[in-house]
């Protein structure tokens, strides 16, 4: 069946429907070597291109929608190629037969903690479009003097450069003298926010991960580094926050990396395997240069 070139364009994870609806408006899609208008269609066996590249897609109904789990590590950069040569975080994600994993958001090279990737990019764009409003929450130790005053400035809003900001909720964590641990609740996902409202305040952000995304709490069994991959229910929930039908299926790599059987030893064993078949083929190289 036909869908809308756009629609297609957004699955495969191009950027969002609007975004693509321009890609269409500026002559950058083509359909069999043709540009294309706004409300055309396309057909399974039709060739799709953006900006001249060859776009590879499948009908909505034979794309397993799956979405992963991924504790982030320290030092990890959120872009899928690094020009400096550091890890990402798809560098630890399984292998896919067909498309590719579209993560939700991003998080800065010294935040931790709970990312989600799909294979759905219509559904990674919808969720992380400013109008859903999703909560997610983060743990947070700063370092400076946080009296009653700030935390109500941090609820109430303060100016950024980029607009107002404020937390919905704000929650003492633990911690003595100007060593204290916070649990903060926005509904938005603006570049480097949590630590710009707190360093708005004159108080510095020493460790930060966001531990929630809506109702999907990060595992504390789900080591740094490591991902597993959501139950259909919880897919169904995400989908349901962002007016997407329900699916009745997800494939799965492994029955063993599903959310409910997470097993922390394991995980721990398959990342350090997959470091070292990074690190073997530069050593092999090194070693015919010495001969």
């Amino acid at each position: 069946m036909s869908e809308k070139i756009q629609k297609v364009l957004a699955r495969a994870g191009k950027g969002s429907r609007r975004e693509m609806e321009r890609a269409i408006e500026e002559g950058r899609v083509s359909v069999n070597d043709k540009t294309v208008q706004i409300g055309e269609r396309i057909n399974p066996n039709d060739i799709l291109k953006l900006d001249g590249h060859i776009i590879r897609f499948k009908a909505e109904d034979e794309i397993p929608c799956r979405v992963l789990i991924y504790n982030k590590p320290l030092s990890e950069v959120s872009t899928r190629n690094d020009p400096e040569g550091r890890k990402t975080v798809f560098d630890r994600l399984p292998p896919l037969n067909s498309g590719r994993w579209v993560s939700v958001g991003r998080l800065d090279i010294n935040t931790t903690g709970l990312m989600l990737f799909t294979t759905d990019g219509e559904l990674a764009n919808r969720l992380m479009h400013p109008t859903h409003e999703i909560e997610r929450e983060y743990a947070v130790r700063v370092f400076g003097e946080v009296n009653d005053a700030i935390i109500q400035k941090l609820r109430m809003g303060v100016e950024l450069e980029d607009g107002p900001a404020n937390f919905t909720k704000v929650r003492f964590h633990g911690g003595e003298g100007i060593n204290r641990w916070y649990h903060v609740t926005l509904a938005e996902g603006r570049n480097r926010e949590v630590r710009r409202m707190w360093e708005s305040q004159g108080v510095q952000v020493s460790r930060l991960s966001r531990i929630r995304y809506g109702e999907i709490k990060l595992p504390r069994n789900l080591p740094q580094g490591g991902w597993a991959e959501l139950e259909t229910k919880d897919i169904n929930y995400l989908r349901k926050l962002v007016d997407l039908k329900p699916i009745y299926m997800a494939k799965a790599v492994d029955a063993n990396n599903k959310i409910k059987n997470i097993k922390a030893n394991r995980i721990r064993k398959a990342i350090r395997k997959s470091e070292l078949r990074k690190t073997r083929p530069a050593s092999k190289s090194r070693s015919r240069k010495r001969s």
